[in-house]
């Protein structure tokens, strides 16, 4: 099989496709076709050393993919050879077949097609569980997301309105705020031309906002925080910008504001009910026609470096998929 290969850490230029072995399933593994593996920054930190799983070299990147079940390894019961399934094993998706544990592979909601599939459950899995679990939003509730136009980013403006939210997105250019509002968002800030804090405030009638969605680090995150009201929650869910912000710990002490981190990988392995409660629901969703993934691009497995570093470059509204 063909799989995209990291033999050493360096950009995603560096990785090269070759011809490797095909994987054997073990006791508790499945091994799955891949027909799509959506690209998240992880997969492009992964590969410069910079991510907190260290894969040994070499190693394929693609933390998120779709496809059918290949070969089952004994002791897996709750999937067989043939089904259509989800898969998100941390790295390996950039290739024709992938090895993953059966503790993190689910069926295909209903009639979801792999495109679609591969572009799901880790950018709504993240932003619900964000947006109901750590902030405990309410209906009412006013929310601002950085970085809105990215995958995470159009998943909590769908989830926000579901749960009720009035929702603010942010973004760099008008062609990404378009597609914001495409999705639901009631306002929009065009940080790269607006000052921040003046465009909250004039979205908010100087009130300011009650949940922020941060997904991007940076410069904006203190102007953000600044700009929240009375114990809003600040959820810090990555950094797409790479800087990761020092903010003057005042803030949160004067408004009794919180900063709450956001690690939807590691509560799902902590909580499997939790977890397998929210899938139900988000598939619900995707069944009733709340949520709609937006995949502005797709590549071949022979050009997955390019769909990595336009999302490095910041040049992806919603999800870019390599499709094998």
């Amino acid at each position: 099989m063909k799989a995209l290969l990291c033999k050493q850490f360096g950009p995603p230029e560096s990785l090269t496709v070759e011809e490797i072995p095909s994987p054997k399933a073990g006791p508790g593994e499945v091994v799955v076709t891949v027909k799509a593996a959506s690209v998240n920054f992880p997969d492009v930190l992964i590969v410069q050393n910079k991510y907190q799983v260290k894969p040994p070299l070499p190693f394929s990147p693609g933390s998120e993919f779709a496809g059918v079940v290949k070969e089952i390894g004994d002791g897996v019961q709750h999937i067989k050879p043939g089904d259509r399934v989800i898969a998100f094993a941390g790295y390996g998706g950039f290739a024709e077949e992938c090895l993953a544990p059966a503790n993190r592979i689910l069926p295909i909601p209903g009639n979801m097609d792999f495109v679609t599939a591969a572009s799901f459950i880790l950018t709504y899995g993240t932003s619900h569980h964000a947006l109901k679990h750590r902030a405990d939003t309410r209906p009412g509730e006013t929310l601002l997301v950085l970085g809105a136009a990215g995958g995470v980013g159009i998943a909590a403006i769908e989830i926000g309105k579901v749960l009720g939210l009035q929702v603010i997105a942010c973004a760099s250019t008008e062609d990404k705020l378009a597609v914001c509002r495409e999705h639901g968002a009631d306002a929009t800030i065009n940080y790269a031309t607006e000052d921040l804090r003046e465009g909250i405030k004039r979205a908010t009638g100087g009130k300011g906002v009650d949940v922020v969605y941060d997904a991007v680090g940076g410069p904006y995150a203190e102007a953000a925080l600044r700009s929240s009201n009375w114990r809003a929650r600040f959820l810090v869910i990555g950094f797409a910008s790479g800087e990761i912000p020092k903010v003057p710990l005042n803030l949160p002490l004067l408004m009794e504001r919180s900063i709450i981190g956001v690690y939807w990988g590691e509560w799902s392995k902590r909580t499997p009910a939790e977890f397998a409660s929210a899938v139900r629901e988000l598939g619900e969703w995707f069944m009733q026609g709340k949520l709609k993934p937006h995949v502005s691009s797709q590549y071949p497995l022979a050009r997955a470096a390019e769909a990595m570093n336009e999302l490095a470059g910041r040049r992806a509204k919603g999800k870019v998929v390599v499709v094998p």
